[in-house]
């Protein structure tokens, strides 16, 4: 790339610290919550793991709705969240895992570049890379005017701007 362009990548992830913040104040409710005292109910984080454990369905679904308002009060988009079924865990609980998505599908991708490369009024240059899209340009404006219709766009997963240069 000759050092006359410019460039940014278009990412989806979620932050880290935001969902280990949404994660402790969700585990603090837990403690505090007279409905679940005595109850076998926890969540676990390890790295970019959470798993949610419960007496039986009902309290799952009450855990589930105290992690989701936790984690959206933190700014994680809920397009990003995806629950496991519930399963059978250890005595008479079950459990559930929270899958984060992260990344832009090679399907997403090609998509996202198409429809970029569709609006003739945009001059970039919009290219692949592994789970993200570098778009490029000579001109900084046309940059944001991409960022400005990417955001426009009615995506199924969202989407973050990263490394303006």
């Amino acid at each position: 790339m000759p050092p006359s362009d410019f460039s940014f990548d278009i990412v989806s992830r979620a932050d880290m610290m935001e969902l280990k913040n949404a994660v402790q104040q969700a585990q603090r409710e837990l403690e505090n919550r007279y409905d679940f005292k005595g109850s076998k109910a926890d969540i676990q984080f390890e790295k970019d793991k959470l798993t949610l454990v419960a007496d039986d369905e009902f309290k799952m679904d009450q855990l589930k709705d105290i992690v989701f308002s936790k984690m959206l009060k933190r700014g994680i988009d809920s397009r990003q969240i995806s629950w496991t079924k519930l399963e059978p865990a250890a005595g008479i609980t079950v459990k559930c895992d929270l899958e984060l998505q992260t990344g832009i599908s090679q399907d997403k991708a090609k998509a996202l570049v198409k429809q970029i490369r569709d609006n003739k009024a945009l001059k970039v240059q919009p290219q692949i890379q592994g789970d993200e899209v570098r778009v490029s340009s000579k001109s900084k404006d046309d940059l944001q005017k991409a960022i400005t219709f990417v955001k426009g766009l009615d995506l199924d997963y969202p989407v973050d701007f990263v490394n303006f240069r």
